[in-house]
């Protein structure tokens, strides 16, 4: 009996449906993506989903039944000797034991009894898949993959890369499958040309390999200095001497013989347990490594078993790739709600469907204010493109408005904030994009701010989050920040899921930042416009906590980076009864430590540096403290004046615009080496 699928399902599946097969020919015909392969990954996903929860909504033309995509007629078309495949996708340790569980129960189906399977791990390099065409160990034909069936006659440019042997070791026939892939380094060099013709740049090191091998002149794709790693063998007769492999392990070892350029990270594995340990070694490793990977490609080793498996309509069965954290994915918002912030900022933040990224589960992103929503024509109900690399915050990067639903409505902020205090007003501050509580008495703002105090941002206390602070407010316990340092391990012990040992840990965490920058209390104290870098940028200039105290207007005015609106809430703040007593009080509880003077020689003095991206080790702000130490001066932009720009994950335009105005490029290691002399 069939199962009733709702017009909202099928409304879906037939609108992912269209979108995939657009951004799939955009992908592998055109070399011309509009979105991240993270993000086409999401939306893959999604859709399987759907088929399987409900198969009768599934398409006759759905794209998880294709390979690849069409044929370009600028090339010859080449049919296939040997069926052309993709592998599926796995994205966690769950998926992969389920996948072997699937092997060893079609094996058994298929009357082949084995107690347990082996694997060979390899990367799974981001390039084009190329199938080479030797005869007598002489290089005949290149061809792409295509749809599977039909590829594209390539050899004109395939020639051109070094690493793809002309003639090999033995005089051999054999169909060889691998990689074409380019440089991070090669991509910058490349689109800081295309900069200055004026010509698009390539999104990707895997677009501008494509977009080389699809090249009609073979001079283009020679200037590329693209490389090739050989990774599998279709077809193979050999001759006395040379047998024909009987795993994968053996083949990959074949091809290096034959004279191919092997990627030498791969490796043998007997279990689930190896192969994980596998893939997580890699998943941080892999970004020091000059050619892009996205996961691990994951075969059973013995050729034999690999035929008794054989193949679905579209992937191996014998082989998965098993894609590392995306950075990048697709969910949908909804709902929008308003977060009052210390100072009564009003942030609103998308509420969305739980979504897994950067190896976590994310189910919130910051909007930041109404222009950002007005830009990105946010709505509840849209499916959006979600960011996050790292420890960085979750970000809206767009809306796919082709799956927008019709009942969407653009978002409007209210009139009231029932977490304001007094009767909830809010408004829009003046020359910004930011909405603000009329009223600042309310317990959501005394929350926040005390809060923020604790956090990294602030005094960074170790332990002591929200969770405590809520602890301690409601038993009464703490009133204003001072309080903090008065508490007794007696005072916590007893309180609801607090111990003695975790009472002890928590008064040891507040009594070790009793020694405090100046910079950081100043931004902990919550004073509206006094962030991080606005506290740092005080405390180099006048040095110590009595100096700012007795700071005039016209005194914090006149300092480059305050300005009026700055100058005139600091002055105020310190003038304040209440927040005097409050300081006074703070002061007998900790020592202020003064400006920490800059290095006044080394490689850093005197040189502006811009970070960007998410640097492996380093958050953003302790990297651009140690470049400051060093002598450096730190700006969010790249000119001409700028010396060095560090580029993390997720670099972007600025690493390209570096490399158009030949500025260094340096990664955290390199930095690092840098101010360590």
């Amino acid at each position: 009996m069939k199962q009733k699928v709702s017009k909202e399902v099928t409304k879906r599946v037939k609108e992912l449906t269209s979108l995939i097969h657009y951004h799939r020919e955009k992908y592998h015909t055109d070399d011309a993506p509009e979105i991240s392969d993270e993000a086409y990954d999401s939306l893959v996903q999604e859709l399987q989903k759907l088929e399987n929860t409900h198969p009768d909504a599934k398409r006759p033309d759905s794209p998880n039944e294709m390979v690849g995509g069409s044929v370009h007629e600028a090339f010859s078309k080449v049919t296939h000797a040997v069926r052309q495949w993709s592998f599926d996708n796995i994205f966690s340790k769950e998926e992969l034991v389920a996948w072997e569980e699937r092997l060893l129960r079609y094996l058994e189906k298929q009357d082949v009894h084995v107690s347990k399977l082996a694997y060979v791990c390899e990367h799974k390099i981001d390039g084009l898949k190329v199938i080479l065409h030797y005869r007598g160990g002489v290089l005949e034909r290149a061809v792409t993959r295509g749809n599977g069936v039909t590829g594209e006659d390539i050899t004109h440019t395939a020639r051109t890369i070094d690493d793809v042997p002309k003639k090999l070791t033995e005089n051999v026939d054999l169909i060889v499958v691998g990689e074409a892939w380019l440089r991070e380094s090669e991509l910058q060099r490349i689109n800081a040309k295309r900069a200055k013709e004026d010509v698009p740049l390539f999104a990707n090191t895997r677009n501008a390999a494509a977009g080389s091998l699809r090249q009609l002149d073979p001079e283009v794709t020679k200037q590329r200095n693209l490389s090739f790693f050989a990774y599998d063998i279709d077809q193979y007769t050999g001759k006395q001497g040379v047998p024909e492999p009987q795993t994968q392990y053996e083949e990959l070892q074949l091809l290096a013989h034959l004279g191919f350029v092997v990627n030498t990270h791969y490796a043998r594995c007997k279990n689930v347990a190896e192969i994980q340990k596998y893939y997580t070694s890699w998943v941080k490793k892999s970004k020091k490594l000059p050619y892009g990977v996205d996961g691990v490609v994951i075969k059973v080793d013995a050729i034999e078993l690999q035929a008794q498996l054989g193949h679905t309509a579209k992937s191996p069965r014998y082989g998965i790739a098993y894609k590392f954290p995306a950075e990048q994915a697709t969910t949908v918002v909804e709902d929008i709600q308003l977060q009052v912030g210390r100072t009564g900022v009003l942030t609103p933040v998308a509420h969305l469907r739980p979504v897994r990224i950067a190896g976590s589960t994310v189910s919130r992103a910051t909007l930041h204010n109404e222009d950002q929503i007005a830009r990105l024509d946010v709505r509840v109900g849209d499916t959006i493109i979600l960011q996050k690399a790292g420890d960085v915050i979750p970000e809206v990067l767009s809306v796919v408005k082709e799956l927008r639903p019709k009942f969407a409505k653009k978002y409007s902020f209210p009139k009231r904030v029932a977490e304001c205090g007094g009767d909830g007003t809010i408004e829009r501050v003046p020359g910004t994009a930011a909405y603000r509580c009329v009223s600042r008495d309310s317990d959501t703002l005394h929350r926040q701010r005390l809060y923020f105090f604790v956090s990294k941002a602030g005094l960074n206390i170790d332990g002591v989050g929200p969770r405590i602070i809520d602890l301690l407010l409601d038993h009464a316990l703490i009133n204003t920040y001072v309080d903090l340092f008065t508490l007794k391990v007696g005072d916590l012990e007893g309180l609801p899921g607090l111990g003695e040992k975790a009472a002890e840990n928590t008064v040891k965490a507040i009594d070790a930042v009793r020694t405090v920058p100046l910079e950081r209390l100043l931004a902990a104290l919550s004073i509206d416009h006094v962030g991080e870098e606005t506290a740092r940028i005080i405390t180099e200039h006048f040095g110590d906590i009595d100096a700012v105290r007795a700071a005039s207007m016209e005194e914090l005015s006149a300092v480059y980076g305050v300005g009026d609106i700055v100058a005139e809430s600091l002055v105020s703040w310190m003038r304040e009864k209440k927040n005097v007593t409050l300081l006074n009080a703070l002061l007998k509880e900790v020592r202020v430590e003064k400006a920490a003077r800059a290095a006044v020689n080394g490689p850093l003095v005197g040189k502006t540096i811009v970070f960007t991206g998410a640097l492996p080790t380093l958050s953003r702000t302790e990297a651009s403290d140690r470049a400051r130490r060093a002598g450096a001066h730190v700006t969010s932009s790249v000119s001409k004046n700028t010396n060095y720009v560090v580029t993390g994950d997720m670099a972007g335009s600025k690493a390209v615009k570096a490399a158009t105005l030949g500025v260094s490029i340096l990664n955290e290691t390199e930095f690092l080496k840098l101010i360590d002399g």
